[in-house]
């Protein structure tokens, strides 16, 4: 009887991710075959061979462990039939009746494959979100994968119905639902299976959620803060005052900001989100912040002292971390301007385009500004709009914040 071992390979570049791989063993032959699943040195324990769960890796362990229980439990049931038949047979057949039955094509199994796409194509953000679906829609399944054919509009009615149940929020459930469609339609493409629409009668859109803005009097609170004691509060301020004048500035896009986005009096950059090309004037407000940070790191390509790594996951890992103790630093800094002054890293977005609308700057404008490629406004305006039109609304905005640094 052949024997089923569950080994990790590491990479052979260092930092990078390794595979969980299966070891068969029969009549002094063996095979291994590497699975989809890719997982860091720190997270395999050598001698129980299996996976271990660390605080930044729990969603991803749990789905892998269901992954490796069902693929062992395959493979030894692949053996057993051999065995049955009482022929002899090779390695080789059991691989190749293994990989015919991961060929049904389930769609866990389809997720995991798109997840290390995304990987390999240094969409981190992406992947991040397809591994969140997969172990929500893996733990609906209880870990038992099913067929693309079978993903129908009942079993979706199913995993929606499932998800209000444990009080998820409706934003949330959407979420899910098209990561799931995204996917689908992706294995239709594929012709892995047919359309059956599934997601039609699910709710895939974007709920209102309470405003996160503040007013510009408070932005210039902030701004005019002593900070110069309190440098982790001065970097968070710093951050969410250049989000705010360089017309909301997501904090992806500052945390990958590089020096060379900076020519000729503008920043010219590409929004992560969208992929959307964005030039925008200095400003001296923007300025002042610039010639703050510019010198600090001369070895770095980076402006903001958020990426330090030159890896791309790595440095993906840094702007998540970043991300974290950014939004805890605002909660502190709006302590010291309100007790009830509540801020996150999407607050400065949220109030440069109610301050736009406030100074009556048209919508297409300010959707052009902020890069929201998706609304049909922009879609209709942005090819006739010149970027002096957004340069001079911004300029009216921060009137007040150019003052400031003129003083």
């Amino acid at each position: 009887m052949a024997t089923i071992k569950v080994k990790f390979r590491p990479s052979a570049v260092n930092g990078k991710a390794g595979a969980v791989c299966y070891q068969l063993c029969h009549r002094q032959e063996n095979k291994q075959i590497t699975t989809s699943m890719r997982i860091f040195p720190h997270w395999w324990n050598p001698q129980k061979r299996e996976l271990i769960t660390t605080p930044d890796n729990a969603t991803t362990v749990s789905a892998y462990r269901r992954q490796i229980e069902q693929d062992v439990h395959k493979l030894r049931e692949i053996v057993r039939q051999l065995d049955a038949t009482a022929q002899p047979y090779t390695l080789t057949d059991v691989v190749r009746l293994f990989q015919s039955d991961l060929a049904s094509n389930g769609i866990l199994e389809y997720l995991q494959k798109e997840i290390l796409r995304l990987q390999d194509n240094n969409q981190y953000g992406t992947s991040r979100n397809y591994r969140r679906t997969l172990s929500s829609f893996s733990t609906f399944l209880k870990g038992t994968d099913v067929p693309l054919p079978a993903v129908d509009a009942t079993l979706i009615g199913r995993y929606e119905k499932w998800l209000a149940q444990r009080n998820v929020r409706r934003n949330s459930s959407s979420f899910y639902m098209r990561i799931l469609r995204a996917a689908y339609n992706k294995a239709v493409r594929e012709k892995l299976t047919e359309q059956s629409y599934p997601f039609a009668q699910v709710y895939t859109g974007i709920a209102p959620t309470p405003k996160r803005a503040v007013s510009e009097e408070t932005i210039l609170q902030l701004q005019r803060l002593n900070l110069s004691g309190h440098p982790s509060l001065l970097l968070a301020r710093d951050l969410f005052i250049f989000s705010y004048c360089t017309r909301g500035m997501a904090f992806v896009d500052m945390a990958y900001l590089k020096k060379s986005d900076i020519a000729d009096g503008s920043i010219t950059y590409y929004r992560h989100k969208t992929g959307q090309r964005l030039t925008l004037r200095i400003e001296p407000c923007i300025r002042s912040i610039l010639e703050r940070y510019l010198p600090a790191r001369p070895d770095s390509p980076y402006i903001f002292p958020v990426i330090t790594s030159a890896d791309p996951e790595q440095a993906y890992r840094q702007y998540q971390t970043g991300l974290n103790y950014h939004n805890q630093k605002l909660k502190q800094l709006g302590a010291l301007v309100s007790e009830t002054l509540r801020l996150s890293s999407y607050t400065s977005r949220h109030s440069w385009a109610t301050a736009a609308r406030n100074h009556d700057i048209p919508l297409s404008v300010i959707s052009a500004g902020m890069g929201h490629t998706s609304e049909k406004t922009t879609r209709i305006y942005l090819d006739s709009l010149n970027n002096t039109i957004i340069d001079d609304a911004n300029r009216g905005i921060l009137r007040d914040f150019n003052l400031t640094v003129s003083m």
